[in-house]
């Protein structure tokens, strides 16, 4: 429903937008939000009241497609489309038609700093007039449902957000530090549950890495976890199509506890009469855990009413460069989950196991030369499922430097390659 106010705002309360994600180059919502436009900005808003987009409507933004949107983390990120389209542009890198550029370091392999964009930044002042403006149409004579929509905004300013992200942490205990890849499918909208902490290496390249030993959550605490996520959620679950498990190798966890927590949560959050889209599962895993995990694990997750994503960090199949950045392992055993990852992705049909692998300057040419020939060779029997993603180490350069090299990986493999961002949550 859409009413226009005294204050030239045009607001559509709870838009039903298409609840499966397409990808699109222009913004495609999914699920259901509300909006209020101005003669220059378009805000966007959930259904518990919290602003989640904003876009410029004026020549001054830098193009219609890209847009801010706020993190359940309470990250502003900024979705560009680049200044190449088509073939070389965006979209061949990321498998998206958008960069995420985020206000952290992370390893991109190519940084926007829309800090630095007075037109980008414009937009904030503009919200801050914005919820001006709402507090004083509070008087007026608004549409009841306007006037309820207002009101739920009015009561999610910046101060909330920040306590919100803070009680998300405390709910899973600690900040998921980084989203597996797959994770774009669902444009990173995912609840996080926490069924482990630590890893298995403590590799030294790693930016992201926790100094804690592994060990598995209690089912006490996931059934906790999920009692308090469902209440922290609210109204909004509904616009939720994706559960992570974490944190940095849940499928280590085993079995047991996979599963035990995918169902608990799907029947919490995810089970409803209209829902008519499957959601999506993702988890880390290590090449450990993935030859250790036999096919029985497989054939309970193949059954979940879930489509599976598993992400493996393999990072190099070269002896040296596992050597040189800390990697407890050897080539053979990564040969070993690679090929395990292609056998699981043709047998089952709801699992996809993507990988990962590094690029950079630094490394040395056989690095490159032992990947080009792993993905060259790569049987074609998986139904091109599972993509291989190259993850630029943190001080990679920044200006693209590194493209021709992913470009040349790229064109010579089997499977599907793209850009891996550290993005956390």
């Amino acid at each position: 429903m859409m009413f226009p106010d005294s204050k030239n705002l045009a607001i559509t309360v709870e838009r039903q937008f298409p609840r499966t994600i397409s990808k699109a180059s222009f913004p495609h919502r999914f699920g259901k939000y509300s909006e209020i436009k101005t003669s220059k900005f378009e805000f966007v808003f959930d259904l518990n009241g919290e602003l989640k987009f904003i876009r410029g409507l004026d020549v001054n933004w830098p193009h219609p497609a890209e847009q801010l949107k706020r993190t359940d983390g309470n990250d502003w990120v900024y979705y560009s489309v680049g200044d190449i389209s088509g073939e070389g542009g965006i979209h061949s890198w990321m498998g998206e038609y958008y960069l995420p550029c985020l206000p952290y370091p992370s390893n991109a392999v190519w940084e926007i700093n829309y800090f630095k964009n007075a037109n980008i930044m414009g937009a904030f002042a503009e919200w801050s007039q914005l919820y001006a403006n709402l507090y004083e149409s509070q008087k007026e004579g608004l549409h009841p449902k306007s006037k309820e929509l207002i009101s739920s905004i009015l009561q999610n300013h910046d101060g909330v957000w920040y306590e919100r992200s803070k009680k998300l942490n405390e709910i899973i205990g600690g900040r998921v530090s980084v989203l597996p890849p797959d994770a774009r499918h669902v444009d990173y909208e995912i609840i996080p549950i926490m069924i482990a902490d630590g890893c298995l290496y403590h590799c030294d390249f790693c930016c992201v890495k926790t100094a804690q030993k592994f060990q598995k959550r209690h089912r006490d605490n996931i059934l906790e976890q999920v009692q308090q996520l469902k209440v922290h959620y609210g109204r909004n679950l509904e616009n939720y199509n994706a559960l992570f498990l974490g944190n940095h190798d849940a499928l280590a966890a085993g079995e047991e506890l996979i599963c035990f927590t995918a169902s608990e949560a799907f029947k919490a959050f995810f089970v409803e009469e209209a829902r008519a889209i499957t959601p999506c599962l993702l988890l880390f895993g290590s090449v450990d855990s993935l030859l250790h995990s036999d096919n029985e694990l497989f054939r309970k997750l193949n059954q979940l009413p879930y489509h599976t994503y598993i992400n493996i960090g393999f990072e190099s199949i070269n002896p040296s460069t596992l050597k040189i950045i800390g990697k407890p392992l050897d080539a053979g055993r990564v040969r070993a989950a690679f090929d395990k990852m292609l056998k699981v992705n043709s047998h089952f049909t709801n699992i996809e196991v993507s990988g990962n692998f590094l690029i950079g300057e630094q490394l040395l040419p056989e690095h490159y030369h032992s990947l080009a020939e792993l993905l060259r060779t790569a049987p074609d029997n998986s139904h091109k499922k599972g993509a291989i993603y190259l993850s630029p180490l943190k001080d990679s350069p920044k200006k693209r430097e590194l493209l021709p090299r992913f470009f040349e990986i790229k064109s010579q493999s089997q499977l599907p390659v793209y850009i891996y961002l550290i993005q956390r949550l």
